[in-house]
């Protein structure tokens, strides 16, 4: 009985010994709150270095490195940055008054670069992870001084490169250099650097800055004729010189392959030309097919997507464009409408019609159009000679159908050539007899003529 109770006692204690083999590691049990360094149970403080405490949870398969990122935000928030009164981003921030999430963008560009920091010390339990990093406050300011001043060379390298552009005319290639110089300063935009330029002291970023908007406000462009007139004399178009020059100091040069936009009001819809200024400065331009109702304006301006880089940062060099003033130029488009004199002939089965044909129609809608009709020949530009007339198409069940046939011609007067002509066959009208099947057949016509006839006729006379 003895021997049987040994050999289940060894048995059950071989079992739990496989057990505890096949089961895995055991956690560590959680440190007790004793057990923390100082530094977690308290934020340490120096005025030696810049202080960073991290903490991430061990949940997180990324734990160390969050709480190394955690450490440096915290250690960055010790840093202040205080933006000067006549600083860079002082100036915009006051006149444009950026919304939140643009604010944060060109603050965090002036952030401090952190450089120089080194790790302290490191703790963790079951649940945690801490880390804590320190920089020094004097080798920061060594690091920054050496920052600020490649910064500075390079901005001032790239501001004498803009200066010469504009001497050669070459405003992209100065405005492009500006602009370059100032993103390598934008960690600086929140302090004046006096630094000398021309034998004078001048806060660096606010110069760079003034002169390109002297670059931009210094353009000059000139248009000839400085009203463009339209008229069925000149076919509906007009060609135009455009004058681009620059401006400054009491210099004036010509910008040669300046990229310009032109725009108007077109036929259908806002007509955009991009053209660039050729080696001397100008350009020409053909306005036509303006629209009708409110032909406006030409305006001219510098096209300036084409004078900005598409490498720079676009979240920088959008606020310093749209901070710049872009000249522009204007030429009033006068449209004189043709003067029509309309000859129509007119009948139904051969009956001639008065009031109840379709020229009543022409004449609404050209006059509606602004056309001016005339009584006489002498006094048109435009000749127009419309032909209506209708035939039978048969009997049915008591209905009668008759077809409409409509051609017309606009002429010039002065040459007897074709401008533009066209026809309608076949519009089906339906009635107790032939005559009445003819009247509604103009009817219908009046009704496709306003809808579908018209447009083409006015495009194709503009």
């Amino acid at each position: 009985m003895i021997q049987r109770y040994l050999l289940f006692s060894l048995v059950a204690l071989a079992a739990c010994k496989g057990n505890q083999r096949t089961q895995g590691p055991v956690e560590p049990p959680v440190q007790p709150e004793a057990q923390r360094p100082d530094w977690v149970r308290s934020r340490p403080s120096s005025s030696a270095y810049y202080i960073g405490v991290g903490l991430a949870s061990k949940g997180r398969p990324d734990h160390q490195e969050a709480a190394k990122k955690n450490a440096l935000n915290d250690l960055s928030s010790e840093i202040s940055v205080t933006v000067e009164g006549n600083s860079l981003l002082y100036t915009l921030d006051r006149k444009y008054q950026f919304d939140e999430s643009f604010t944060s963008t060109i603050r965090t560009t002036t952030n401090e670069l952190i450089e120089g920091f080194e790790l302290v010390d490191s703790w963790e339990n079951g649940t945690e992870y801490w880390t804590y990093y320190r920089l020094s406050k004097g080798e920061h300011a060594r690091l920054k001084a050496e920052r600020k001043a490649k910064a500075i060379g390079t901005a001032l390298d790239l501001h004498q490169r803009s200066r010469a552009s504009i001497d050669a005319g070459d405003l992209k290639g100065a405005i492009d250099q500006d602009l370059r110089a100032l993103i390598a300063m934008k960690a600086y935009w929140g302090e004046n650097d006096m630094v000398t330029i021309d034998d004078r002291q001048a806060p660096l970023v606010n110069e760079v800055f003034a002169h390109l908007q002297a670059l931009t406000s210094g353009v000059r462009i000139s248009l000839l004729p400085e009203r463009c007139e339209l008229s069925h004399a000149n076919q509906y178009r007009r060609e135009l010189l455009i004058s681009a020059r620059h401006q400054t100091n009491g210099l004036t040069r010509d910008l040669p392959q300046l990229p310009l936009r032109l725009e108007y009001p077109g036929l259908n819809g806002k007509v955009v030309e991009l053209k660039s200024t050729d080696a001397e400065g100008r350009l020409r331009s053909l306005v036509q097919r303006v629209a009708i109702e409110a032909p406006g304006d030409l305006v001219v301006r510098p096209d300036m997507d084409a004078l900005v880089s598409k490498e720079l940062d676009q979240a920088l060099v959008n606020v310093l464009v749209k901070s710049l003033t872009v000249p522009e130029a204007r030429a009033p488009i006068d449209l004189r409408m043709p003067r029509v004199l309309m000859r129509a002939l007119e009948t139904n089965l051969g009956q001639p019609l008065s009031d109840a044909g379709v020229g009543v129609v022409f004449r609404e809608e050209l006059t509606r159009k602004g056309f001016r009709m005339v009584d006489r020949e002498t006094e048109a530009d435009l000749l127009l000679n419309l032909n209506a007339s209708t035939r039978q198409g048969g009997e049915a069940s008591g209905f009668f159908t008759s077809y409409l046939d409509v051609t017309y011609a606009f002429r010039d007067r002065k040459t007897g050539e074709v401008v533009h002509e066209g026809a309608k066959q076949g519009v089906k009208g339906v009635q107790l007899d032939y005559a009445r099947a003819g009247l509604d057949a103009y009817k219908k016509a009046a009704q496709e003529i306003r809808k579908d006839l018209m447009p083409g006729m006015i495009s194709a006379l503009f």
